[in-house]
């Protein structure tokens, strides 16, 4: 007879990973001699990168990765600010957190020059007062020329560097990629791009990226970690603390997927077959310890037998500490009575002033009730060593210490007042893992479909494919069939396995019958932007006469054409001048001549027609008459 399979659970636990402060690297002489090499730094909203472009194989990776965050409190030194990976726990500091970004565009430049100092500093540039090497740095699509006019100021006033030049991320893992596939230049196609606050789409016509045509979408993967921390506070309320951004943000990479067909993917889900199958249970940290948990009748009774004891001893320690008290208070009135014996009425009366008392008989009867007392204590002590197991909590005249943390009972209480259930009924365990389990199920597709669909977390705009069908409808067919042609995926948020499978299937749901289209994704998604610019700067370093050069920004490019400029390049920006209306200063007119007849008429006489302006020759001179 066959037996049924049991079903096979998934369970995950969080990796919490703590992130290791960056060592302080040496400066590389090589990156000095003969030419000094440029500084490659991805300046990402989620995560920033810096490295060196030069030759040597150990310059291939970028030497830092870390967090674009600062942790200052208010009213810090500057020196106190931790940045990145010197953070081993965001969660404990995520309300003192700030970033230089909004959205994707560097608005807060106080810690945009925190962050330079952490990658100088990190890379082993250890001089004050400049930086020798040229600076390749991102920045977002269509950047605001206010935002590039702060940066280039930063970078020239702040740390004098030689050069400068900017780029966009996505055109450079473009570049990067199409490189290592050998395709050659000039490359078209549109690149879709999603990071950590906003996705775009890039055309690319002849190599040159189109900037009028292309899109932002508010949608990507801050978002998605956001709604997914929703869906599952609501879903599990009493693990709200547990259920950090971190670990969702963990959940995101590691366990998300997108699906190919949304709609039949969760029909999928309604099968409990499929349910157990691919549910993924993340176990949280929890204690093994039930606080009140179900224990046995002889664990019980050896509990209760445990407090009696102890209640004992403290009922036995009362009793000598009352004793102790009664005696010292008896000795002193027998001290006072003495002085009336030896005649000191005196010192007598004084004494009996300090006590609070009127007369002798007063004492007396103070003594009589203290001796009484003490020669009770003594016989309940006797008593209580004599006979155990009873208490008398009645003579606990103060009440019992915070410290003791055991609740008095009464000696006379009935033990068999509560019915004790038989040992032989099974009784239910509670399961304290499962309990500490989050079911992260439909969860997993459900999150990172808002790049599709962004109306489940309230954004009211369209898809990242809606949005590109938007963008290829204001193309030719021909410029339509060299875009699809290579549609280049890039950015972290598009990690999730089965992205390019459903960017395909959208595709050929949007586009013509037999029309044929072409998507590729980015090697390395995250890091691509960064290998890219490398590549780039080492292909076109900057003249070591400073003279102009093709993408890179000199220093007097910067004074005499202002930090909003920008030298274009392949994976560049548009550099589109700031246009500013000048007012145009008005012609000084000839005063007006006036003459007052003997009648107390005047006549304002104008300048005749022959005497203006070519673009006034129509107006004709005349003279006006005003009575008075």
């Amino acid at each position: 007879m066959a037996t049924k399979q049991e079903p096979v659970y998934q369970i995950f636990t969080f990796q919490d990973c703590k992130t290791t402060p960056d060592p302080i690297f040496e400066l590389p002489a090589q990156c000095l001699a003969p030419t000094s090499a440029p500084i490659v730094i991805d300046n990402g909203s989620f995560q920033t990168r810096a490295g060196w472009a030069a030759p040597a194989a150990e310059f291939d990776s970028p030497r830092l990765l870390f967090k674009s965050v600062a942790a200052r409190c208010r009213g810090a030194a500057r020196s106190e600010t931790q940045i990145g990976n010197d953070i081993p726990n965001l969660e404990p500091l995520r309300w003192l957190l700030k970033s230089q970004f909004d959205r994707n565009v560097v608005v807060n430049f106080e810690i945009q020059e925190l962050m330079f100092d952490y990658v100088f500093t990190h890379l082993g540039i250890g001089s004050e007062d400049s930086v020798a090497n040229p600076i390749v740095l991102t920045e977002a699509p269509c950047n605001p020329l206010h935002c590039r006019q702060m940066m280039s100021e930063l970078l020239f006033e702040c740390y004098r560097v030689p050069h400068v030049s900017y780029g966009v991320d996505s055109l450079y893992s473009l570049y990067n990629n199409s490189t290592r596939m050998n395709l050659q230049p000039p490359h078209t196609g549109i690149v879709l791009s999603s990071g950590y606050h906003c996705s775009h789409i890039l055309p690319v016509i002849d190599g040159r990226f189109d900037a009028v045509n292309c899109k932002r979408v508010n949608v990507a993967g801050s978002q998605a970690a956001s709604y997914l921390q929703r869906l599952l506070q609501l879903k599990y309320p009493g693990h709200l603390a547990a259920i950090t951004l971190s670990r969702v943000e963990e959940l995101l990479h590691e366990h998300s997927y997108t699906a190919v067909d949304y709609q039949e993917e969760l029909e999928k889900w309604r099968s409990p077959e499929f349910y157990e199958r691919e549910v993924h249970r993340m176990q949280l940290p929890f204690s093994g310890k039930v606080p009140g948990g179900c224990v046995s009748v002889e664990e019980r009774q050896e509990r209760r037998a445990q407090q009696l004891r102890r209640l004992q001893e403290i009922n036995a320690r009362r009793r000598e500490e009352k004793l102790l008290q009664d005696q010292e208070r008896l000795d002193r009135l027998l001290a006072v009575q003495e002085l009336l014996e030896d005649g000191l009425l005196d010192h007598f009366h004084k004494s009996l002033v300090e006590l609070n008392m009127d007369s002798a008989e007063e004492l007396q009867s103070y003594i009589n009730k203290l001796q009484l007392a003490v020669e009770q204590g003594r016989q309940k002590l006797l008593h209580s060593d004599g006979v155990e197991g009873k208490t008398e909590v009645s003579e606990l005249e103060q009440p019992m210490d915070e410290g003791d943390g055991v609740a008095l009972i009464d000696s006379d209480f009935p033990e068999d007042t509560l019915p004790e259930k038989p040992a032989n009924v099974v009784q239910p365990l509670f399961n304290m893992a499962e309990y500490h389990q989050l079911f992260v199920g439909t969860e997993r597709l459900r999150c990172p479909e808002i790049l599709f669909q962004p109306s489940p977390t309230g954004e009211d705009q369209m898809g990242l494919m809606e949005t590109l069908q938007y963008v290829l409808a204001r193309y030719t067919p021909e410029q339509q069939e060299a875009l699809v042609s290579n549609v280049f995926l890039t950015g972290g948020n598009m990690q999730y396995p089965g992205m390019k499978e459903r960017v395909e299937r959208e595709l050929l749901a949007m586009r013509p019958f037999q029309s044929h289209f072409k998507v590729r994704m980015a090697s390395r998604p995250a890091l691509d932007a960064w290998y890219g610019a490398r590549d780039w700067a080492l292909q076109h370093l900057p003249s070591a006469e400073g003279g102009a050069a093709e993408g890179w920004i000199s220093r007097q490019d910067y004074e005499e054409k202002g930090g909003e400029y920008l030298s274009e390049h392949w994976a560049s920006n548009v550099f589109v001048p700031m246009k500013i209306t000048k007012p145009v200063p008005a012609r000084p007119t000839e005063p007006s001549v006036t003459t007052l007849t003997s009648t107390g008429a005047s006549a304002a006489v104008t300048t005749p027609a022959s005497d203006l302006p070519p673009c006034c020759s129509t107006v004709a001179a005349h003279v006006t008459l005003v009575s008075s």
